[in-house]
């Protein structure tokens, strides 16, 4: 077998690096980060990436990971509140934290050789996979779009998703294991415009709002805090790029939507 290089040990390089292995082809991943780290990140895994994470193996070890299940979700938008509605199918939430940590673990422990903190110098080379993560765009139609993400403890939800619709912008929350709420935010601001309020007070909500409320009495993990900034929401197509791309290398999964793990791992499972 002829070896196959991935750039980029996120969750779909990571997922596409067992799936080979697996397959007995050598894999190497190169990483510029390393783990455990925590990502800008929902996590919240819905639609048919549950299902590839089974069919490699990997669903039991998410469970004793303490992935836990996802079952209801609730809307909020200004003063406005939906009904809490079952989801049509339960989804998975686990810290990415956890979750990359777990991946490349596994990765490893199938013969897989991964680099950490290595930067690839020749993306164009035979057997190149791009899986580096999305590219940066300053602006998007004259916007500056940037995610947050924080973990907290004593948050109180009435469903085990909720989606908050603030200015310039949307929060969402799902409970983790432990006793923790994963916090996480898309923005925007526009240059010309007066500076963005500070970082933690956007994630909080504007005072008086329910995500205001519903965040009073919280205690945020200053360590989970992180962002990332640049964000292209345009997508590509894969016949625009000359090597082969999956995840967020090939295009942002949209926003809201919630499925953009699940695309990662649908993403590798196809690349197969």
């Amino acid at each position: 077998m002829k070896p196959v290089s991935i750039v980029g040990g996120g969750l779909a390089g990571l997922t596409l690096g067992i799936a080979l292995r697996r397959r007995e082809v050598p894999v190497t991943i190169q990483e510029a980060g390393h783990y455990p780290r925590h990502r800008v990140c929902g996590e919240f895994i819905s639609g048919r990436g549950q299902d590839v994470l089974e069919r490699l193996g990997l669903g039991k070890s998410l469970l004793r990971a303490g992935a836990i299940a996802a079952r209801t979700g609730a809307f909020f938008l200004g003063n406005n509140t939906s009904p809490v509605r079952d989801l049509g199918r339960p989804a998975l939430c686990i810290s990415r934290f956890t979750l990359d940590w777990l991946l490349a673990e596994e990765f490893v422990r199938t013969g897989g050789e991964l680099h950490q903190n290595s930067r690839a110098t020749n993306n164009s080379r035979e057997g190149m996979v791009a899986a580096s993560g999305r590219p940066v765009k300053p602006k998007e139609n004259g916007w500056r779009w940037f995610g947050l993400k924080v973990h907290a403890r004593k948050v109180e939800l009435s469903a085990d998703l909720e989606m908050y619709g603030v200015r310039d912008g949307y929060v969402g929350m799902c409970r983790l294991s432990g006793g923790e709420t994963n916090i996480c935010g898309l923005f925007r601001n526009q240059p010309a415009k007066a500076a963005a309020r500070p970082p933690r007070e956007l994630i909080r909500g504007e005072p008086g709002s329910p995500l205001h409320n519903k965040l009073a009495q919280a205690e945020f993990d200053e360590s989970s805090f992180c962002s990332v900034a640049g964000l292209p929401l345009r997508p590509r197509r894969a016949s625009g790029h000359q090597e082969c791309c999956i995840g967020d290398a090939l295009t942002m999964t949209p926003p809201v939507t919630g499925n953009g793990m699940s695309m990662a791992f649908e993403a590798a499972e196809l690349a197969v």
